[in-house]
């Protein structure tokens, strides 16, 4: 895999998201920040901001979104204008990379748990640095198996918390050097 044809898609948050864009930029790979009108950024290369029409693309009942995530999501307009973003990034990016707290019902904290289950509603291969355990995880078979995976398809999404520790900045980090070489 040629690193030139390799693309990130973020959306451009403090935490994770800036050390996935981070780590891109440093290995040369592409990078696309999705965002919507009105959202700050705290990485803004490569920003598509997506057309109200677009953001549509990408909606959903917030009631289904709370049925998948095992938890209450409330209408509001930013919330959806979030999760319709992180629509995006998951359509377009075939592999799926998070840093974030698996929970004990499978789901991953905070909205940040939006594209792991699009990327398990898309059958796209997930994967999930556990902060609080200090390791990857792989979504097979209906759950999380330990791994330690590397970028293998040309597009895919970086995502996670913004309260990115020390050992999940390591593990991003780890991921772009096992993948594309120091």
């Amino acid at each position: 895999m040629n690193v030139y044809d390799c693309t990130l898609y973020h959306g451009g948050l403090k935490g994770a998201e800036t050390a996935f864009g981070e780590n891109a930029e440093k290995y040369s790979v592409g990078e696309v920040i999705f965002t919507f009108a009105g959202h700050r950024l705290n990485r803004d290369r490569n920003t598509v901001t997506l057309s109200e029409e677009e953001l549509q693309r990408g909606d959903i009942s917030m009631e289904l979104a709370s049925r998948m995530m095992n938890r209450t999501y409330y209408e509001t307009e930013k919330i959806r204008r979030v999760l319709q973003t992180i629509f995006h990034m998951v359509n377009r990016g075939h592999q799926v990379f998070v840093v974030g707290t698996i929970l004990d019902d499978n789901s991953v904290k905070g909205g940040t748990g939006w594209a792991v289950e699009l990327a398990k509603l898309f059958n796209r291969p997930l994967h999930v640095y556990d902060q609080q355990r200090r390791h990857w995880f792989t979504w097979k078979e209906g759950g999380w198996q330990e791994d330690s995976p590397k970028i293998s398809y040309t597009t895919f999404v970086g995502s996670g918390t913004r309260y990115l520790s020390d050992d999940g900045l390591a593990a991003i980090n780890q991921l772009f050097a096992d993948s594309f070489g120091e």
